[in-house]
């Protein structure tokens, strides 16, 4: 019996592929020297597509697979995968939520921590020998403080039960009001800025949330105000951002992700009131090892005319 054609965009984890390429006769698109060329001679030949956050789907390239039956997607971003056009051929669309809720909680709380007990600073002030000269500067207490979440979905809820841990009281914007937490809701983005200490980006990425921190919000946040990005970095004005930390405008960011990764803007570089991490909340081999077998879990139940474990809405 034949293997089903599976076509792999993008590379994934090399475990991951190892165990696709067991079980289906999977193709890496990656490797080929004109993707375009080999969809259009080869694209019907391919049931399933398996992706991730980072490289997608778009309109053409499901419209190249003729015969496609599900995408698996590796990761938690949607604004990279055509939904609209996926939905109007019935395709099913899977990717990995909830298995890395944890890792990418405690990921905000390590910015938080960071930027503001200047723990990578304090770290480059040992290795420079600058401690022998004097003290370190004193930071900012973080216990007890106002934490804001935009985005109050799965992993902005495991951030306010780690807040919890730390005395802070907890506030969220989301489009509407939530009617299951016990969290305040502020009805604008900027409210939510005025009010806290801290600001953490947990919402989605994509067109309706591009640029949503603005300069505006940033200087409702203050100079006493902290900044943390565990999302997309489109959803902040990057330019605004860096001028707000370079103007000392806001007191501080913790970013795990930029507008045009890996080419993050080297003006970052020459502030130290920012920590910079190379998108890696959910880079741990417990959570990517549980994103892996999601992956697999929803390509096998799809191919199978089964319900996915997670399939976007």
């Amino acid at each position: 019996m034949s293997k089903t054609r599976v076509l792999q965009h993008g590379r994934l984890l090399p475990v991951l592929e190892q165990r696709l390429a067991e079980r289906y006769d999977l193709h890496s698109l990656w490797q080929e020297a004109d993707p375009e060329a080999f969809l259009a001679a080869h694209g019907g030949e391919f049931t399933a597509l398996v992706t991730s956050a980072r490289f997608g789907a778009d309109a053409a390239m499901i419209a190249d697979l003729p015969n496609l039956k599900v995408i698996s997607s590796f990761g938690v971003g949607l604004e990279t995968l055509d939904l609209d056009a996926a939905r109007v051929r019935g395709i099913p669309v899977g990717y990995t939520p909830d298995v890395l809720n944890d890792c990418v909680a405690d990921t905000a709380f390590v910015l938080v921590m960071d930027v503001a007990r200047r723990i990578s600073a304090s770290d480059r002030f040992v290795r420079r020998g600058e401690w022998l000269k004097g003290p370190f500067p004193l930071a900012t207490k973080v216990s007890g403080k106002k934490l804001g979440i935009l985005g109050m979905g799965r992993i902005g809820r495991v951030i306010a039960r780690r807040a919890s841990g730390f005395d802070m009281e907890v506030r969220y914007h989301n489009r509407r009001p939530l009617t299951d937490t016990e969290h305040g809701y502020e009805p604008t983005l900027r409210s939510l800025a005025e009010w806290a200490d801290f600001l953490v980006i947990a919402s989605a990425g994509g067109p309706e949330t591009r640029g949503l921190v603005s300069r505006e919000i940033l200087d409702a946040l203050g100079p006493d105000g902290y900044l943390v990005n565990i999302s997309r970095g489109s959803v902040v004005d990057e330019k605004a951002l860096l001028e707000a930390l370079q103007d000392k405008r806001i007191a501080g960011a913790g970013l795990d992700v930029f507008e045009d990764e890996p080419n993050v803007p080297p003006a970052f570089f020459e502030l130290d009131n920012v920590v910079l991490l190379p998108h890696l909340a959910s880079n741990t081999n417990e959570t990517r090892a549980a994103m892996a077998s999601r992956v697999e879990e929803n390509l096998a139940a799809a191919l199978a005319g089964q319900a996915m474990v997670s399939a976007a809405a």
